[in-house]
Formats: structure tokens, C-alpha cells, sequence
């Protein structure tokens, strides 16, 4: 058009953006029907916001227990409404902190978890019966539930009382991280045997948090995001049914874990298509009759991947603009990332004013105050069909690769990833995409602010507590429980499947490290390169 600033206006996916939309660009139908009601568009409860606010979490977890531990109860004191724990890496691979290749990071991206002793540290004076608590583990992850169910009991809390999420979701570590451990078929059962013991155990429990957040910051698209996401629900799924179990039981106890990027309005029309779609998935593809069950339930953090090192402060209004597209967009927990996450973990006041971020749009913004506000706005909607319409082309395409896993021993989420981070990268160079701070309204001036640093010495201090841990536990029982599971993992198929859930509990009880349970899967199932 005439007189316009750029040749075209487009979205981060690739959508074209026209000058105004009108009422004959959306289409008006049940695709967008009421909240509460399918196919949830509108959001999955009818009162939403004006009923109960999100859950306001803050991600957080560094060094060893004792120190998370703190940070956890300031967060409390300072208003959140939901714990999340980050665990580093050894934790995340299944290795003990003492352990060769754990040297270097230990404590250092989340917090370090040995042995049961650890998460009771780690939980010290906090009832587990009266927090939500999200942990962010996906190989260990049925380690670290039994960790957490173990503390529970041990408080005398009603496990069918206790909530939260532990993000179970290993196919998009093959895909975008590459924390797994095991080959996927064993991970897989992993997976599935956590769905089964929580649905009859822990039944509050919210047993996967399906990622789209790392797809998203290894440099997918917002269509990417959600194609890659839902193309991986579907694998869960259908690895849960021909397990025996019912969609309709399990179904409820999924949730999903989103990106909130920069592309606002995008941003908004993504979630309200999420819905949609899982919606329809979970209807016509495994035939769902409970409502609860075709709900999408998502937690979103804002990009973690937009946060600059220069002018750190930006990224405060970076995260505003996230949080409020994420809260538009209708998510039931939300995390706001701090403003110096670009240059280390962050500290005491900067992670205060990120938790503040999402205090004053729940409270002063007036957003909160009615359902879905952007519902008939004619680019919102449009942009929902758009995204929709993209995303179920690339479910046709990997389900014609014959799924999702398939699709990932061929690299094709790999690859379309690669490419639209390369384009991403490319705008920003050529200046086609402005990062303020970064390639446009450039300072010189220096800003060092003040930086959160992690103690060197915790491996060693976990090493020691190893140690004596080892020498004052009951080993013979120890090896015993160790044995059962090893046994237990050795034996595959529908009619002799064993779930392997009670038998890491006990193990966990008996104060076997997480290193140690590790190794024995380990020696059943091989490692996946």
C-alpha cells in the first residue's frame, strides 16, 4: 500500500498481515463458541479470570537445597501462588553430583537433588499439601515424583490432596534440548507409567506439561510451536492406550507449557487456536466424551531466547508486553522471566520486580475483568484460523511420516527449526527485525549490575553429604530395591508390564540416589546418543 514504512507486514510465523480486517476475514461459527465450553476457544473455564486468577509462579532453583530452599520461602512471603523448581543438569541426566562428568555443574542452571535427603531439605517448612508445585524434569522424571511423593508422606499429607506438575515430556528433549537418558520407547514408558500411577495415587497431580516453551526458544515459530507440541501429545497418548489405559481417565491430568513471545497479537490467536485444537484431537482422534479431558490446561514463561545483555532494563518491558499477551491469551499459570536472566540467575530484587510484573496486571490493569476480550476482534480472530490452519498441515505431514517419533529419527522437526531460527537470526542482522539495545537505539555506556553467583563449592558439600548418606543408610536394602526395579525394567508388554512408579518409591525410601536408580535403567535399557 501506499505510503507504508515496509514493503509487507508480516507475523514471526510468516503470516501476512493486511492494512485493517473486517467482518468477512474471521469466520463467526461454533469454532469460537463459549468459555468453558468446547471447543474451549474461549477459554477452558466459563468464569475464567473473573473467578480465580492464574497461578503466579516464579521459576527458581540454584545450589544446593538449604539455598533453594530460602528463595522459595522469600518467593512465598513476596505473593506467589505456586512453587517451580528448576534442577541442573546432572540432576536432569541422572547423574549423582559426585560423578565424573557432573564436575562443573553442579548447582549451577537449577538445584542439585542427590537422594530423598535432598527434597526434604529442599521442602523444609513447606507443606506440600498446601502448595502447587511445578518441576521442571523430563528424563529423571519419575525420580524426582517419587522424591516428592515420598517427602509428602513423610509430612502426613493426603497424596490425593497434593497438586502440581512435572513436565514428563521427553519426546521434545530429542527434539530441542537433549536432556534424555534412554532410547524413546523406554522413555516413552516411563512416561506412561507415571499417567497410570498418578491417576489412581496422586490424582491432583498433573503428570506431563507437554513443552512447546523449548521448541519455541531453540528457534521455532509459533506454528512450529504448537505443530511440534501437539504433534508429541498425540505419541503420549496413543503410548498411554496401548498401555491399557483411558483417555478419558488421564486425559484430564495433561497440560501443556507454552512460549510467550514477542509477536503480540500472534501471541494472543496462538493460545485461543491451541485450544481449539487440542480439542478437536482429543474428540475425533481418541474418541473423548469428558469434557475435562478435551480441556488444554497450559502454564506459559515468557522467551526466555528475547532476554538482551545490553540494556537489561528493556527487558522488563520485553516481559510486560509477553505476560500480558500470555494472560490475554487465557493460561492457567504463568511464569515472568527477570531482567538479568541474559547475564546469570537472577537476583532477590530482580525476580521481586518479575513477580510484580504479573501482580499488577492481575490487579491494576483491568484485564482480568472480563473473558477473552480480543473474541471478535476481526486480526485476533483472523490470525486464530490462520495459525490453526498451519498447524493441522504440519500434523497431516508427521502423521504421514507415521507419527511423531518417526519424524524425529528423520530430523524433520530439527531441520524446520533450524531454518526458521536461521531466518529469525537473519532479520535481526539485515535489521529487518529491531532489537532495541541489540541493533538499533545503541548505547555506549557500560552498565554492570549487580550479578547472582552460585557458590563453587557445592559439589563438593554434595559429594560429602553423599558420603555420609551411603554409610549410615541400610545398603542391604538398598541393593535389594535396586534389584526389583532393575528386574521390573527387564519386563515389557502389554500383559506383563510392570509399573515401575512403586518400585522407584521405594527405592527413593530407601534412600538409593537418583544416580544410582539411574544406572540400573541404564544397564537395561541403553542410552540413546
Amino acid at each position: 500500500m501506499k505510503g507504508e514504512r515496509k514493503k509487507d507486514f508480516h507475523t514471526d510465523s510468516g503470516i501476512p498481515i493486511e492494512p485493517f480486517y473486517g467482518s468477512g476475514d474471521a469466520a463467526y461459527s461454533d469454532r469460537i463458541g463459549l468459555p468453558g465450553e468446547y471447543p474451549f476457544t474461549r477459554g477452558v473455564y466459563s468464569t475464567m479470570y473473573r473467578g480465580r486468577l492464574w497461578t503466579m509462579r516464579q521459576y527458581a532453583g540454584f545450589g544446593n537445597a538449604e539455598e533453594s530452599n530460602r528463595r522459595y520461602k522469600f518467593l512465598l512471603g513476596q505473593g506467589i501462588t505456586g512453587l517451580s523448581v528448576a534442577f541442573d543438569l546432572p540432576t536432569q541426566m541422572g547423574y549423582d553430583s559426585d560423578h565424573p562428568l557432573s564436575e562443573g555443574e553442579v548447582g549451577k542452571v537449577g538445584v542439585a537433588i542427590d537422594s530423598l535427603e535432598d527434597m526434604e531439605r529442599l521442602f523444609d517448612g513447606i507443606e506440600l499439601e498446601k502448595v502447587t508445585t511445578s518441576m521442571t524434569i523430563n528424563a529423571t522424571a519419575a525420580i524426582i515424583l517419587a522424591m516428592y511423593v515420598a517427602v509428602a508422606k513423610k509430612q502426613g499429607a493426603d497424596l490425593k490432596k497434593i497438586s502440581g506438575t512435572v513436565q514428563n515430556d521427553i519426546l521434545k528433549e530429542y527434539i530441542a534440548r537433549g536432556t534424555h537418558i534412554y532410547p524413546p520407547e523406554p522413555s516413552l514408558r516411563l512416561v506412561t507409567d507415571i499417567f497410570e500411577y498418578c491417576s489412581t495415587s496422586v490424582p491432583k497431580w498433573n503428570t506431563i506439561s507437554i513443552s512447546g516453551y523449548h521448541i519455541r526458544e531453540a528457534g521455532a515459530t509459533a506454528v512450529q510451536e504448537l505443530a511440534f507440541t501437539f504433534a508429541n501429545a498425540i505419541e503420549y497418548v496413543r503410548a498411554a492406550k496401548r498401555a491399557g489405559l483411558d483417555f478419558n481417565t488421564f486425559g484430564n491430568q495433561l497440560s501443556f507449557f507454552f512460549n510467550a513471545h514477542n509477536d503480540f497479537f500472534e501471541e494472543v490467536a496462538k493460545y485461543r487456536s491451541a485450544r481449539r485444537i487440542w480439542a478437536r484431537i482429543a474428540r475425533d482422534k481418541f474418541d473423548a466424551t469428558n469434557p475435562d479431558a478435551m480441556k488444554l490446561r497450559f502454564h506459559v514463561q515468557t522467551a526466555g531466547s528475547t532476554l538482551t545483555a545490553q540494556q537489561i532494563d528493556n527487558n522488563v518491558v520485553r516481559t510486560s508486553v509477553q505476560a500480558l499477551a500470555a494472560v490475554l491469551g487465557g493460561c492457567q499459570s504463568l511464569h515472568t522471566n527477570s531482567r538479568d536472566e541474559a547475564l546469570a540467575l537472577p537476583t532477590e530484587d530482580s525476580v521481586r520486580l518479575a513477580l510484580r510484573t504479573q501482580q499488577i496486571i492481575a490487579n491494576e490493569s483491568g484485564v482480568t475483568n472480563t473473558i477473552d476480550p480480543f473474541s471478535g476482534a476481526y486480526f485476533v480472530e483472523k490470525l486464530t484460523d490462520e495459525i490453526e490452519t498451519r498447524v493441522w498441515e504440519y500434523l497431516d505431514k508427521i502423521e504421514q511420516m507415521g507419527g511423531a517419533v518417526k519424524a524425529i529419527e528423520s530430523g524433520y522437526q530439527q531441520g524446520e527449526i533450524a531454518k526458521s531460527a536461521y531466518e529469525y537470526q537473519r532479520g535481526i542482522e539485515t535489521k529487518e527485525k529491531v532489537v532495541v539495545g541489540v541493533n538499533e537505539f545503541v548505547t555506549e555506556e557500560v552498565v554492570r549490575p549487580k550479578i547472582f553467583q552460585v557458590d563453587p563449592k557445592v559439589r563438593d558439600e554434595q559429594a560429602t553429604r553423599l558420603k555420609s548418606l551411603k554409610s549410615r543408610r541400610d545398603n542391604s536394602q538398598v541393593s535389594a530395591r535396586l534389584a526389583d526395579l532393575k528386574r521390573a525394567a527387564g519386563i515389557e508388554g502389554k500383559d506383563s508390564r510392570v509399573n515401575l512408579m512403586p518400585l522407584m518409591l521405594s527405592a527413593v525410601e530407601s534412600y538409593a540416589t537418583l544416580g544410582e536408580i539411574s544406572d540400573v535403567l541404564r544397564e537395561v535399557w541403553g542410552i540413546q546418543n
